[in-house]
């Protein structure tokens, strides 16, 4: 008996970590696979998951193009004076949107925002697999822990991390289940150096301390912006028409490194239906 899409949720209480073109290029890689798949915007402020989609929408109108989209919602944080009853509308947004796709999705997957809001409590409470992109900066290490200056060791969880564990207590409380938290480096720098080599370091320290795991990510490439304004990614077919250029060695280099994250991401298979693409 069918329980549900399995639910993806990509978190990091820091901005610019990547969150919204790896949740975009997971969303587009399962679709090609031939899974049904949902996705929700959370993020109120910048809404760059919703504006790879609504790009994707208008590119694939404009060139005449058949493209493969999810079922996307956009979810605003209520306004209301009332912090109580903001949270009970969100609550209720929320709620409607998983009802809407709860019986015919494979995967649903989940974009944050960059700062604590109600929806990304809500969003990380139902995670099935929570990724959580960490740009390859010793700083960026910051938001998960405090380190250890001197041993390399984390000292102590930051405010997202002890999100993440409560998140994580209660979904085990409610159903017995619990989320596999993946760390994913983002942004590696295409030359070796020691700092990339203490960041890796660290992660594995982290990842050993909070009980998550670490999956080697992607590298600072320029191609995901230059398809962003198309709404493309690189699970695309990479073809001159597509793309209205030709594809370069990056594409291929970096739908290569998205294919391995998604391998590492360790989901559960899920029936597969045929492929079709939506105008």
């Amino acid at each position: 008996m069918r329980q549900g899409p399995h639910v993806i949720v990509v978190g990091n209480e820091k901005g610019g970590s990547g969150k919204s073109t790896t949740a975009f290029h997971l969303v587009i890689y399962l679709l090609y696979q031939g899974h049904r798949v949902a996705s929700i915007d959370v993020d109120s402020r910048q809404q760059t998951f919703t504006h790879y989609v609504r790009n994707r929408r208008d590119w694939a109108k404009a060139q005449g193009l058949s493209l493969l989209h999810p079922t996307h919602f956009h979810l605003p944080l209520a306004q209301g004076d009332s912090v109580k009853e903001n949270h009970g509308r969100e609550f209720e947004m929320f709620r409607q949107a998983i009802g809407e796709v709860d019986d015919d999705t494979d995967y649903l997957v989940i974009d944050t925002p960059g700062f604590d809001t109600n929806l990304t409590r809500l969003a990380h409470s139902l995670a099935d697999t929570l990724i959580t992109p960490v740009n390859d900066s010793l700083i960026d290490l910051n938001v998960l822990a405090q380190m250890d200056p001197m041993t390399g060791a984390p000292r102590e969880m930051s405010h997202y991390a002890r999100l993440v564990q409560r998140a994580r207590s209660e979904r085990l409380a409610i159903d017995g289940k619990t989320m596999d938290w993946v760390l994913v480096r983002n942004r590696i720098s295409m030359l070796s150096s020691r700092s990339m080599r203490q960041v890796q370091a660290m992660l594995e320290r982290i990842a050993a301390r909070f009980g998550c795991r670490v999956a080697e990510g992607i590298a600072e490439r320029v191609v995901f912006r230059s398809l962003f304004p198309m709404g493309l990614t690189v699970f695309d077919p990479l073809d001159e028409a597509l793309l209205g250029g030709s594809p370069s060695l990056s594409h291929v280099g970096a739908r290569e490194e998205y294919r391995a994250l998604a391998s590492a991401l360790h989901l559960p298979v899920r029936p597969q239906a045929k492929v079709s693409a939506e105008g």
